[in-house]
């Protein structure tokens, strides 16, 4: 099932990181990245804070792999990881699961021939 895994980090450069990776090990097909302004909780105290928020195309079977990355690669103590099952247009979820698979592709996402 294709999703999306939503994370929120501190800043730009925490979150390219960690987009870069997932996206190199084939974790995930894209990552968005866009400021927001969050507003929680945190040892009794309200808080209000800039942050990334990023939005990971991803299949869920991936889910584990990824929350054991963002965990070694983030710099808050506890980061938001979130997976929202998606669904959508056919051929854009089907290169979504292809580029998120791990398997071997060319750069238009499609199956190596040698590889069916």
């Amino acid at each position: 099932m294709q999703g999306i895994i939503y994370i929120t980090a501190g800043d730009m450069k925490n979150a390219s990181t960690i987009a870069r990776v997932l996206v190199s090990k084939k974790l995930a097909a894209c990552v968005n990245m866009f400021p927001i302004s969050s507003v929680y909780s945190w040892e009794g105290k309200i808080e209000e804070d800039p942050e990334i928020a990023m939005i990971v195309k991803t299949d869920s079977s991936r889910f584990d792999e990824i929350c054991k990355l963002v965990k070694a690669l983030h710099t808050y103590e506890l980061p938001a990881i979130e997976f929202w099952e998606i669904g959508g247009e056919q051929e854009y979820l089907d290169w979504v699961l292809v580029n998120s698979s791990g398997e071997k592709t060319n750069n238009s996402g499609e199956k190596n021939s040698g590889d069916l």
